[in-house]
């Protein structure tokens, strides 16, 4: 199979993955409150369910991102991580206790950790301007299964059989539905998913990806430089055999095990990213065997990784954003049912039409990505929830007028809060994976969900107990955002992908001439 089937077959796994847990959230939400009734569970579980699900993921992702930086491979990290997701489904159909359900949910959420180890194969094996689109895509699938989600409860909520020991109702359905659809996606990803080779992510400015290092070791072996992803085979070629004719002196320095041995060993990079002595003979980049021996982390230090000021503005934005999208979402309801006199249908409905909203916004910051800057895509995208966090604290903390004007209101600001989140979440996951080192992509991927997950288990709790002070509520999420701009102008320069040489210290490998 010829290695563009291969990325194709693996984005479309991909794809899956990210679809399935849409769907999984999206059949599992609706139920779950009155299967805890059933099960004479007290208020306060459906929040330590909800919870215990983002928790074990916030937990799981760095473990299966640090993983992945470690072993270069992600398929055997996805395939561990779906049979928690199939167990943790199991655990919920089977349904004899509270405290079964609640742990059920606990080791189904561990599962949602291989999305860091997702994420930073992505970034090793896409280009940096490609890198957005590609992320707004796998996002984009996620919100197609939030959408269509609920349209299996419409035959699942029907189920009234058993199974052996096992009743199988419109509670414990959707736990053996997502148990059956992760057993089949670890047949895709067993015959539809392969660990592509790093070099897809460079360009002209990164002749050399950390991730590609065994090119690298057979290029130079054959006396010429590694050729880029995108050059065709032939000039590869006739660039090789010019190499050989003109130069050589280039392979015999550059095959030199005992050279590239000594340079390791003895010459370290100059902290500002100054050239070495001899990097007219060999320069970091030709020199993987030091690396590869000692590994993505050798050189990785977590305070000068993550507290840099591009780093923190962005993953202020990971958690403000998740945050204020989980504690609107907590409060929509309360306000559609109080004002509105919503019931489930009318609240479907209004889901559906923002899920259809969202995976529209997607396709455009995907189409976008391609013409614009990510940090342009984040400051439309702010400004967009600005307006929105405005509008909803003027209008929908103390909605006044008839029917028709309050209704009026209310979709305006559900509108614009739904319409920024596509710009902000692919802008702020694509600028992460390019101040952050490539190497440790995983791990980093992993931090990053993690303090999402915080936000997600944080934004209901605090909305949740302030249904009644919407003025509160709706003030500190404008304060936020409004914080978060603030950051995001002072810091509006620094939101670009590095050049090599800014990365020497922890990426000295990738240092050009």
């Amino acid at each position: 199979m010829d290695y563009r089937k291969k990325k194709r077959l693996t984005y479309f796994t991909i794809g899956l993955i990210f679809l399935f847990s849409g769907i999984e959230y999206a059949v599992i939400l609706p139920t779950i409150w009155k299967y805890l009734q059933a099960l004479e569970a007290a208020p306060y579980f459906l929040g330590l369910a909800l919870s215990a699900f983002s928790l074990s993921g916030l937990l799981s992702g760095p473990l299966f991102g640090h993983l992945s930086d470690k072993t270069r491979t992600t398929k055997k990290i996805i395939l561990f991580a779906n049979c928690f997701e199939i167990i943790g489904n199991f655990m919920y159909f089977m349904g004899f206790s509270k405290w079964l359900l609640l742990a059920s949910r606990l080791v189904a959420g561990v599962g949602t950790g291989a999305g860091s180890a997702i994420f930073g194969f992505l970034s090793r094996s896409t280009a940096p301007e490609d890198r957005a689109s590609v992320f707004a895509a796998a996002m984009a699938c996620r919100q197609a299964g939030l959408l269509i989600g609920p349209a299996f409860n419409l035959f699942l909520r029907l189920c009234d059989f058993k199974i052996g020991p096992f009743v199988v109702n419109k509670f414990t359905a959707p736990g053996l539905f997502m148990c059956l659809m992760w057993i089949l996606l670890q047949l895709a990803v067993v015959f539809m998913y392969w660990d592509l080779p790093a070099q897809e992510q460079g360009g002209p400015a990164q002749g050399v990806a950390s991730g590609a290092r065994e090119d690298v070791e057979g290029e130079t072996r054959r006396g010429r430089g590694p050729s880029l992803p995108g050059q065709p085979e032939e000039e590869s070629q006739e660039e090789e055999e010019e190499t050989e004719e003109t130069d050589e002196s280039k392979p015999l320095m550059t095959s030199s095990n005992e050279l590239q041995g000594s340079y390791g060993a003895v010459v370290s990079p100059d902290p500002a990213g100054s050239p070495v002595t001899n990097g007219d003979h060999a320069r970091p980049s030709e020199s993987p065997e030091p690396e590869e021996s000692a590994g993505p982390f050798s050189r990785f230090n977590l305070s000068r990784e993550f507290l840099r000021e591009e780093v923190i503005v962005l993953l202020a934005a990971q958690f403000i954003t998740l945050f204020n999208q989980t504690a609107l979402e907590t409060m929509v309801t309360p306000l559609t049912q109080k004002y509105f006199d919503f019931g489930e249908l009318e609240n479907s409905v209004m889901y559906c039409v923002c899920g259809a909203e969202v995976i529209a916004g997607f396709l455009f910051v995907h189409w976008l990505s391609r013409r614009a800057k990510e940090r342009v895509v984040l400051a439309v995208g702010l400004a967009i929830c600005n307006v929105s966090s405005v509008w909803c604290l003027v209008f929908l903390a103390n909605p006044i007028g008839d029917f028709p004007y309050q209704l009026t209101e209310f979709i305006i600001g559900v509108f614009l809060q739904v319409l920024g989140l596509p710009f902000v979440a692919v802008a702020q996951v694509s600028l992460f994976s390019k101040v952050t080192s490539e190497k440790t992509q995983g791990f980093s991927q992993g931090v990053r969900r993690s303090v999402g997950g915080l936000a997600t288990i944080l934004g209901p709790l605090w909305a949740g107990g302030l249904t009644e002070n919407m003025y509160i509520m709706l003030g500190v999420i404008m304060a936020l955002l409004l914080l978060l701009t603030i950051m995001m102008g002072f810091s509006y320069d620094r939101l670009v992908h590095p050049a090599a040489t800014e990365h020497a210290e922890d990426d000295s490998d990738d240092e050009h001439e």
